[in-house]
């Protein structure tokens, strides 16, 4: 099996390699969704049980829980970014998947509500795990082909969810910890898959010459953002679109029981048939969509679709209405191919870390303010239901996304071979 490449031997990014080096990646990114799809039906209700069932409580916990790990991710961010610029991808990923297993077996056995928040920040620490995906994916590819691989990527996350969540909600109807303890194994077994499979995918020659704490701090981060007027387009559209996805997180397996009455079971299949549809879409129609209306189009159908599905959501009485939707609202997954594709053509090769670290430092900030956005206006409506505004969050979330969509007009057209790297070599 293969470690680090040995003298002598071409880096993953060299031609002869590419295809084995994402594969590689590839399998990580689903192992690594299967872990997040086994517990993500189960912890709001883990809330639930912490706060004696009350449903309002458990979402402010839950906002409590995603403000600090992405308050943890804001800072860790461009600090894990920067060390895999100047280190190389492969530590920086083994690193962000330890501390995630270590975050499940904190929910796996915490006695206290307390216990559960410690885990979460050690996992917002280290949660480079996506970034350090798509920085290798950077590394590998062709400008050219960077979006389709980045929707295989997606793909890959989304395959993840198709197993996770059923599984998950399968388990979470025997206990409630149960889902904790197999996605702690499988993000640990993950662990050591990369430590004895994934080979590195940033040769010596690329990496940055020296670590610059500068940097490598959140706000220092953002002037890679800022060195070009397109760029710092895009990381606006990037931060808006991140801040809408937080409602999934924030209050989807609350809302749905809450409206739908739905069980953690019947959560886990829903997510299991959006993770199919997902595999679909970005599997078989990024490649496509990319070749026949560029980045910037495939960019701009996933925006629109996404804006008329939580319009859609947040209007929809029942559960069936609810999934009429889902093959509709999976075109979003066109978005982050069509703009990582886009934000990846404007910095070098030593440079795609940083740019991944400075976008999980606004993922962060979306996880800071996204949770309390969306938890607190759906705890708002389940505390006054004389209003009947049960869908509140989601018609937030298809204003934020209609933003994203109007700003996406003023993006440059890239040819398909992409303009030159403003940065680097």
């Amino acid at each position: 099996m293969t470690s680090l490449p040995q003298p002598g031997r071409p880096p993953a990014g060299a031609p002869g390699r590419r295809q084995a080096a994402f594969v590689f990646i590839f399998i990580s990114a689903i192992t690594t969704a299967m872990s997040f799809g086994l517990m993500i039906p189960i912890l709001p209700n883990l809330l639930k049980q912490f706060t004696g069932g009350d449903t309002a409580r458990a979402t402010d916990w839950n906002v409590l829980f995603s403000t600090v790990g992405g308050l943890m991710s804001f800072f860790a961010g461009p600090v894990l970014g920067m060390l895999s610029d100047r280190f190389g991808r492969r530590p920086v990923l083994l690193v962000s998947l330890a501390g995630l297993g270590a975050d499940f077996l904190f929910m796996a056995f915490a006695p206290s509500l307390l216990w559960l928040l410690a885990g979460r920040m050690i996992s917002g620490a280290t949660s480079g795990a996506f970034s350090t995906a798509n920085a290798y994916v950077a590394d590998v590819a062709r400008p050219e082909d960077r979006a389709r691989l980045f929707g295989l990527i997606g793909s890959a996350f989304s395959f993840g969810f198709v197993a996770g969540p059923a599984l998950g909600g399968l388990l979470g109807e025997i206990s409630l910890r149960a889902p904790f303890v197999a996605a702690a194994a499988l993000t640990l077994a993950n662990a050591l898959y990369g430590y004895f499979i994934v080979p590195e995918s940033l040769p010596p020659e690329r990496r940055t010459a020296r670590f610059e704490l500068r940097k490598a701090n959140p706000l220092g981060s953002l002037t890679l953002l800022r060195s070009h007027r397109d760029l710092f387009g895009l990381a606006g559209i990037f931060f808006l679109n991140q801040l809408a996805q937080m409602i999934w997180p924030a209050i989807f397996v609350l809302y749905t029981g809450y409206r739908y009455h739905w069980s953690p079971l019947t959560v886990g299949i829903y997510m299991m048939a959006g993770g199919l549809v997902g595999v679909g879409v970005q599997s078989f129609l990024v490649g496509p969509c990319v070749r026949r209306f560029g980045e910037r189009g495939t960019l701009l159908i996933g925006l629109s679709f996404a804006t008329l599905a939580f319009a859609y959501y947040a209007w929809a009485p029942t559960g069936l209405f609810y999934l009429l939707c889902m093959p509709f609202s999976s075109l979003s997954g066109l978005i982050t191919p069509g703009l990582q594709g886009l934000m990846t053509r404007y910095v070098g090769p030593s440079e795609q870390g940083q740019l991944q670290g400075a976008n999980q430092s606004m993922g962060g900030i979306a996880s800071l303010v996204g949770p309390s956005v969306f938890g607190f206006s759906f705890a708002w409506a389940v505390r006054n239901p004389q209003f009947h505004a049960p869908g509140v969050s989601l018609a937030i979330a298809a204003a934020i996304t209609g933003l994203c969509l109007l700003l996406s007009f003023r993006t440059p057209r890239v040819s398909p071979m992409g303009r030159q790297p403003l940065h680097g070599t």
